[in-house]
């Protein structure tokens, strides 16, 4: 009789968070920040026909980095859970904790139970209403939950994207300061990028109660010709909590979606 191999369950988890690492890393990054009328989700993708950005509903917006198929497939089925929990209770019940923690268990649930975890990271953002703020909810490959205070950065060189982008973060900025910032931050100091190498959308409360609308390449070119306002202060990216989410119970309302759903947010495989 063979014995099989035997390697340490800590050598597997981390073979598997290499793996995950190092194809999200591959992907162009994004960037959400919010703003004085809303939520602003800039990506570098030159495609116009697959999104990495994307509404899930009302209020709420979906953003992805990594593989494509991977990540359009986490859209579709909260597309379609939000949608069975706005007609089966209220619109108001549907919420971007709810998704961010559906999202975090079936993320958990692949990294430890499957052979390969997804190539993926995600963000549910959500215009606050009420007087309550706007929530940024970023979840990791292996389905930890990120509760972003004022912005998030996915991606490859995400922590080299942050820094430069939490320098000129400043309180209470309009959509053409911050969308000036997230594409110099997204560019770096040795490329230029040109509004046709962006997608580029908004959670804004001017838009009524569907508060998603991208923005095409003319008006972010009339963006970011503006003038820039004078320099405000600096901050530096803060998070208010952390958490992992791993359980099968969430695994079967996201991996039973079925393809075929319309265009979401996009990330080309090794892009």
């Amino acid at each position: 009789m063979t014995m099989p191999f035997y390697v340490a369950p800590e050598q597997v988890m981390k073979d598997r968070a290499e793996y995950a690492q190092k194809g999200i890393a591959r992907g162009r990054s994004l960037v959400a920040t919010i703003y004085d009328g809303g939520i602003l989700l800039v990506a570098e993708n030159p495609s116009r026909s697959l999104h990495k950005i994307s509404e899930i509903y009302d209020r709420i917006a979906f953003a992805g980095v990594g593989k494509y198929n991977e990540f359009d497939q986490l859209r579709v089925a909260g597309v379609r859970h939000a949608d069975t929990k706005g007609f089966a209770f209220s619109r108001e019940d549907v919420d971007a904790w709810s998704l961010a923690n559906l999202y975090a268990q079936f993320l958990g649930n692949v990294f430890t139970h499957e052979m390969k975890p997804l190539e993926v990271e995600i963000l549910v953002a959500e215009l606050g209403s009420d007087g309550r703020p706007n929530q940024l909810y970023h979840i990791a490959y292996e389905g930890t939950i990120t509760d972003e205070d004022r912005f998030a950065v996915l991606g490859g060189d995400a922590e080299t994207i942050a820094e430069r982008f939490g320098a000129s973060f400043t309180d209470g900025w309009d959509l053409a300061a911050a969308l000036r910032a997230a594409v110099s931050t997204l560019a770096g100091p040795e490329r230029t990028l040109e509004p046709d190498d962006l997608e580029v959308a908004v959670l804004a409360r001017s838009n009524g109660r569907r508060a998603f609308r991208r923005i095409g390449a003319d008006e972010i070119s009339r963006l970011l010709e503006q003038p820039a306002p004078p320099a405000g202060s600096g901050r530096t990216r803060s998070r208010r909590s952390s958490a992992s989410g791993s359980s099968p119970a969430g695994a079967g309302e996201v991996a039973g979606d079925p393809p075929g759903a319309d265009a979401g947010p996009a990330d080309t495989p090794g892009d």
